[in-house]
């Protein structure tokens, strides 16, 4: 693996390059979690089934999957700025046509179009990462990115729940799309081009190489069942169904839910600043992602469990325990710089946009597999709270598959 820069840039401009990203990403991740607050809206207003509700969260995700290897070639071939500037339209376009629904397929065509609009705000800022930073940088970059999307998840709930009653839901996506398109401004003043690719492709070889170099890497494959089922399943529940967990099964008002919610997002935001402080330590030290994954998840793994088999009585601690579990799981967000650091440069955009592919299919999966689980279970003779525990049984079982596939990998 080569780690040759392929450019520099002075302090101030790298200060001002991360905040224009971060603010596109902020807006993102605050559009990706604004689903488990306006739930209870949107399904008075449109009757929404379990079922739709999760199809309705997961098309954000299924947009942002089906852009994922189309949008690692560009990265690669056209500059991370570039791309970014013309997905970043599409969410502008596509908050204003979720504003306008009048129907559950408005809803879902938007929310899809939403997913495709915002699916480079991570991938373009990590590529450009990987040009320009040093490995220690690049995983504190990483870690400081997902805090900034953390605080756009902590602006999804109690600031959401406190403005809808006010400005109603239709306008705050109008105010989003603006905000949107003011993002697109700040990083066409404050991105700089693109550098150069670090070294010309081998004579004879192709000149836009696919996806098959990374699919053949073994550290690849050993992490992308957990990328699919077990941070796919974070983003799942953290954007959708610890928010009705906390109602349907332990008692808590919408209000007392959307404080769980906040806090919950307030705790992810100070993990995700803790591990960019620890990262270049933890890179120093040769304490790699994989061997903390290995160590850290099966707390993870043991905190849904008492989650999903203690059920409502938990009481008043369930949003504790769900803020445990989620700040267990950052752990796993190690592993995707890890995958960029695995791949020369010139591979970075494909390498993540996979590893990300691999995690947006999962949260897809499982926020639509979770609720389909639920209404199935609940047709099958299940009290409510019942089947949201056998629902987040068989998640566990499949986590802790995805976690003894993870054994297997070792550093790069």
């Amino acid at each position: 693996m080569s780690d040759t820069s392929l450019d520099t840039l002075s302090r101030s401009r790298a200060i001002a390059l991360f905040l224009a990203f971060a603010f596109a990403y902020f807006l993102s991740t605050l559009i990706r979690a604004i689903t488990a607050t306006l739930a209870p809206t949107l399904v008075d207003e449109f009757a929404l089934t379990a079922g739709d509700l999760g199809l309705l969260a997961g098309g954000y995700f299924f947009g942002f999957a089906l852009t994922q290897l189309p949008l690692g070639r560009w990265l690669d071939a056209l500059g991370p700025k570039q791309v970014l500037l013309g997905f970043l339209a599409v969410a502008v376009l596509a908050s204003v046509a979720f504003a306008s629904a009048t129907s559950f397929v408005g809803l879902l065509a938007a929310r899809t179009l939403i997913g495709v609009g915002v699916s480079a705000c991570l991938m373009a800022p990590l590529t450009s990462y990987r040009r320009w930073y040093a490995p220690g940088a690049q995983m504190r970059a990483n870690s400081w990115m997902l805090m900034t999307g953390a605080l756009g998840m902590v602006a999804s709930t109690l600031p959401v729940q406190w403005l809808i009653p006010l400005t109603g839901w239709r306008f705050l996506f109008l105010v989003l799309g603006g905000l949107f398109a003011l993002s697109m401004l700040l990083i066409a003043w404050q991105v700089p081009p693109s550098p150069s690719r670090a070294s010309p492709a081998p004579k004879g070889a192709a000149a836009t190489p696919g996806y098959a170099e990374v699919w053949r890497n073994p550290f690849f494959r050993s992490l992308a069942p957990y990328a699919f089922v077990g941070y796919g399943g974070l983003v799942a529940m953290q954007t959708l169904w610890a928010a009705p967990w906390m109602v349907k099964v332990a008692g808590y008002t919408q209000a007392e839910a959307a404080a769980g919610m906040f806090w919950l997002n307030v705790a992810m935001m100070v993990a995700f600043l803790l591990w960019g402080w620890a990262n270049p330590w933890l890179t120093r030290k040769g304490l790699s992602a994989t061997r903390l994954m290995k160590i850290g998840l099966p707390v993870n793994l043991g905190l849904l469990a008492v989650i999903t088999l203690s059920g409502s009585s938990l009481g008043g601690a369930t949003a504790l325990v769900w803020t445990l579990y989620c700040v267990s799981c950052t752990v796993g967000s190690l592993a995707q710089p890890a995958v960029g650091m695995a791949f020369d440069p010139q591979f970075a955009g494909r390498a993540l946009s996979a590893y990300n592919l691999m995690v947006f299919a999962g949260v897809f999966a499982v926020q639509w597999g979770v609720g389909l689980m639920i209404d199935g279970f609940r047709s099958g003779g299940w009290s409510e709270p019942a089947a949201y525990q056998g629902a987040m049984g068989v998640y566990g079982l499949c986590g802790l598959w995805a976690y003894v596939h993870l054994l297997r990998a070792k550093t790069p």
